[in-house]
């Protein structure tokens, strides 16, 4: 044994073994630096991957807040999927079955382009608007009376299944005709305005006389809405109480929640009527595209309307809990746009303007989150949406003379303020207010009466620089 052990040192020790032994040792070091290179460059080539794109103009609504998961940006991602797929008539291909049988749009972007508001077109059947319908009374739960023919909306479409015999009428076509004003401003600017006056075509079910009260209502922005569901209902109750001290009288809606079988606050919608991210994706569905759900498992089919009722549902149900909950979730994370141009010194004089003419008494800045677990990243934050969530009187000029719950005729809900600047870059919109009369945020301003008359009559009363400094603030935000 000592004799091989001595022969081994030997080798071991011979110079020409050493050079080899260089040599493996080069080359492995070689190998390791040239592995080593490569997943440096794959490291990085992840870390340019991971990081943000440049949001492309027109999906500045579009975007997730910051701080996903990964499981909940896929559930994000699946929403988003289920807001833009179309709906058709079974067994047609090309979307999800389960379409009308009457109906106004066939997907959700159809009305929502891009996330953002309705526009306004003339001599066109309303799409991205729609005509609310009540009679005299209350319906179920307090509130509006549904039409008896028509229930509480027109659906201005019927679904074709390929042959002509085989086409479903739509309830009654839809248009909107403008009429034409002019307000002076004190310094003698003559602003053009104009309203709305609504026309109804064809009606398929009986006729639709001034017994019947209608409100005209425009598609709004879907960001943000997990903000606002997140806000506590005591913060809402301590703004309308410190409102009073202002000589304001923000009110809180009360209306029924078909999900928890009992009356809560409302927060979306034009009057406040909905109380849920999720009642209000459903209500959609069933009264815009006649897709029905486990919350709303009916079809959209009034008794008088036998062909609807005689057209079988395409599932049972037609939006799939699942896909409900992926929306709902989707709708809750949408980011709002950040505001822009805080610095400029117009934008400072506008917001001091604001101030000033009291536009911060509903609008109001800041509003904090409480307890959220669909989404614990935006829990106890304070956001500025701009918005106070309660009903106004808004004047006689915006009343549409149809309650709806808590709200009055007159009454509508702060609509919020945040990424208004942006909606003509996302679709090409800047119809504001409920029925989408107002073409700029100066007509808005204008229209506004009751409660905000003073606020109103400020800004006419300012001169042109400074309501141009009060606009670009309202743009910036």
């Amino acid at each position: 044994m000592q004799g091989l052990a001595g022969f081994l040192l030997k080798v071991y020790m011979h110079p020409l073994f050493q050079c080899r032994q260089w040599v493996l040792s080069a080359i492995a070091c070689g190998v390791l630096i040239v592995l080593g290179a490569f997943l440096l460059s794959d490291a990085q080539a992840q870390i340019s991957r991971s990081k943000p794109k440049p949001v492309a103009p027109q999906d500045a609504y579009l975007q997730p807040i910051a701080g996903l998961s990964y499981s909940q940006l896929r559930l994000f991602r699946e929403g988003e999927k289920e807001f833009k797929v179309p709906w058709v008539v079974f067994p047609l291909l090309g979307g999800h079955w389960g379409l009308g049988p009457t109906f106004i749009a066939d997907a959700c972007s159809t009305c929502h382009i891009n996330g953002g508001r309705g526009i306004t077109i003339d001599d066109t059947i309303i799409v991205q608007q729609l005509l609310r319908l009540s009679v005299p009374g209350k319906g179920p739960q307090g509130g509006p009376n549904p039409h008896p023919n028509y229930g509480d909306q027109i659906q201005v479409f019927g679904v074709n299944v390929g042959l002509k015999e085989n086409l479903k009428p739509g309830e009654a076509e839809v248009y909107v005709d403008w009429q034409a004003l002019q307000v002076e401003l004190a310094d003698g600017e003559m602003v053009p305005m104009r309203k709305p006056i609504i026309r109804i075509e064809n009606p398929n079910f009986g006729p639709i006389d001034e017994t019947v009260m209608t409100s005209l209502r425009n598609t709004q922005v879907v960001f943000g809405m997990g903000f606002l569901e997140a806000v506590p209902e005591a913060i809402l109750m301590r703004v309308a109480e410190d409102q009073k001290k202002q000589g304001l009288n923000g009110r809180l809606n009360r209306v029924y929640d078909d999900t928890l079988k009992k009356t809560v606050v409302g927060r979306f919608g034009w009057k406040a009527n909905q109380p849920s991210i999720r009642q209000q994706i459903a209500v959609a569905f069933i009264g815009d595209i006649g897709v029905n759900s486990s919350l709303y498992p009916d079809e959209n089919c009034p008794k008088v309307q036998t062909i609807c009722r005689a057209m079988a549902p395409g599932n049972q149900p037609e939006l799939l809990d699942y896909n409900l909950e992926q929306m709902t979730f989707w709708h809750a994370a949408l980011a709002p746009p950040p505001a822009r141009n805080a610095e400029a010194e117009e934008v400072i004089l506008g917001e001091r303007l604001f101030e000033q003419a009291k536009c911060s008494g509903c609008h109001l800045p800041e509003l904090t989150t409480g307890d959220y677990p669909l989404l614990p990243q935006i829990e106890h934050q304070t956001f500025r949406a701009y918005t106070d969530l309660l009903l106004h009187d808004m004047g006689e000029d915006l009343a549409d003379g149809r309650a709806d719950f808590l709200a009055g005729p007159r009454d509508w809900r702060t609509p919020p303020l945040w990424g208004i600047g942006l909606s003509a870059q996302v679709n090409g919109s800047t119809n504001f207010l409920h029925d989408g009369r107002a073409r700029n945020i100066q007509e808005a301003i204008l229209w506004h009466g009751g409660e905000a008359k003073a606020s109103r009559d400020l800004f006419a009363d300012m001169s042109k620089d400074e309501r141009n400094a009060l606009i670009a603030f309202v743009n910036s935000l």
